[in-house]
């Protein structure tokens, strides 16, 4: 869809609406004004307000606006969150009287739809109150309201627990036994890359060193780790052992609340990498998945059955973890809302203490998308979550992690669920960006974060695995910008 503007240059927002509303479509922009197939937004300033309209053109002419008081533009922050919120809701109300029909996130475009909802809560709204602003600013559906609510208070909960030297710790992985169909995370399959495994991971151990000591110069405090990939059960048992004994050196771990290892592809599982991950300080793992039908997993290219995830979970269990976390997708190719429904109940009999619901994200380079591949349409996603937030509330389970990405298959979004009790910190942490997150390892996004204001400076490392050993110097040198922000911030004494 074409996309012009008049008054602005709110190009993200006016984009990020595009890719929600109308999801098989993609901005873009001509010199030539054209009637169809496009939107035009605008800004117009009068005396008291500010206005935004949207006028769409497809198969018809719809409109819709928004507008806000110029009273309240004091200053960039309020300019620069009011003017694209009211562009955002012309873009929904007029997309609404083009298609027919009303999204369950509204005019919600972001990846964080709970940071809005603590917001609320922290102004000092009642959850009922902070339900019916979503609903009425925002037009969000009430069960999305709802659970963007609950999952806010979780993340306030956790960020009240935090103190300013308080970060996380993330290491990852990037190498799977095969890649999924639906993956487009930077992973290699270890069946062709084994002598690249064994150069990634002395690279990957110097910017764990690196890191360390930057931590402890800076003096924070790691509250909880997350090994991730990737599958970082691709690795053997004793590269597991080595890994996290280099990870113990590096760091002081004795403030970890939570220890995580994302043992994610059952057919990688055995009862001796569970016993290297237990014997080193992680408490918890997850089994995931992704579904418990055969046919759909042959679908997405996973080479482990039902049967594998069964076992694995039983030896999970054997091992004495406190958490055990299992992932599962709604809206895989050739799956049904029946057939997820199977899926779900046979995880709610295990009875593991975390259950993600992710939704099938069309990303870039995934198998999916660039096969095109067919995948179960917006109403039977929709019924696959409904049913799965359904039986999940009536097993004792509560949301306390939420977010949208990109592409999702009807705008809807991944949801952590948990035993009281059991919300992952980490997950936490860097969903709603409560603290700094350390990332080591390729593809690796630091996030560095002023607890008092809330400004993130971002440290990202090589994607690639190649490029991440080629260019491991420059990923050491990076380190030093740990202590840098926290003094440029005054989070650290000026001789630090």
């Amino acid at each position: 869809m074409k996309l012009y503007y008049t008054g602005h240059d709110y190009r993200y927002a006016c984009e990020q609406s595009l890719l929600v509303l109308f999801p098989t479509e993609r901005p873009e922009y001509s010199e030539e004004q054209v009637k169809e197939n496009a939107a035009y937004l605008s800004l117009h300033y009068g005396k008291t307000w500010v206005t935004a309209s949207c006028r769409i053109y497809r198969d018809g002419v719809f409109d819709g606006s928004a507008r806000v008081r110029k009273a309240l533009l004091t200053d960039e922050l309020s300019i620069h969150r009011l003017l694209p919120k009211i562009l955002r809701l012309a873009f929904y109300r007029a997309a609404e009287r083009c298609t027919g029909k009303s999204l369950a996130w509204g005019a919600l475009t972001g990846v964080r739809p709970a940071k809005l909802a603590t917001r609320l809560l922290e102004e000092g709204l009642s959850a009922k109150s902070a339900v019916s602003r979503m609903k009425k600013d925002f037009f969000v559906s009430p069960s999305r309201a709802e659970l963007c609510v609950e999952t806010a208070k979780a993340s306030l909960a956790v960020k009240r627990s935090l103190e300013p030297q308080d970060v996380c710790l993330y290491v990852g992985i990037p190498f799977c036994p095969t890649r999924c169909a639906y993956c487009s995370f930077v992973s290699i399959g270890v069946e062709r890359s084994h002598k690249l495994l064994t150069e990634y991971l002395p690279a990957l151990y110097r910017e764990i060193d690196a890191t360390g000591e930057a931590v402890k110069k800076a003096g924070l405090r790691p509250v909880a780790l997350y090994i991730g990939g990737g599958t970082p059960t691709t690795l053997s048992a004793p590269q597991l052992a080595e890994l996290m004994e280099r990870i113990s050196a590096a760091f002081d771990l004795s403030a970890i609340r939570e220890y995580t290892v994302e043992a994610g592809r059952p057919d990688t599982i055995t009862p001796e990498k569970l016993e290297a991950l237990k014997l080193h300080g992680c408490d918890r793992v997850s089994i995931n998945p992704q579904t418990m039908n055969d046919s759909v997993l042959e679908a997405i290219g996973r080479r482990h059955s039902a049967a594998d995830t069964l076992r694995a979970y039983g030896e999970a269990c054997d091992a004495g973890f406190a958490a055990v976390n299992m992932d599962l997708i709604a809206g895989l190719p050739t799956d049904t809302a029946e057939s997820f429904a199977k899926t779900l109940d046979t995880v709610l009999s295990l009875a593991p203490e975390n259950i993600t619901v992710h939704t099938l994200s069309m990303k870039k380079g995934s198998h999916i998308l660039l096969e095109g591949r067919a995948i179960p349409g917006e109403e039977e996603v929709s019924a696959m979550l409904d049913y799965a937030s359904e039986k999940l509330y009536a097993a004792g389970y509560r949301p306390y992690y939420l977010y949208r990405q990109k592409y999702i298959s009807g705008g809807f979004e991944n949801i952590g669920w948990c035993k009281p009790g059991f919300e992952s910190v980490y997950n936490l942490c860097i969903m709603e960006e409560l603290c700094t997150i350390l990332a080591m390892g390729g593809g690796g996004s630091t996030k560095l974060t002023n607890p008092n204001t809330g400004y993130i400076a971002r440290i990202t490392d090589k994607k690639y695995p190649r490029e991440y050993i080629d260019t491991i110097d420059d990923a050491v040198k990076a380190r030093e910008e740990i202590c840098a922000f926290y003094r440029r911030e005054h989070l650290l004494p000026d001789n630090t």
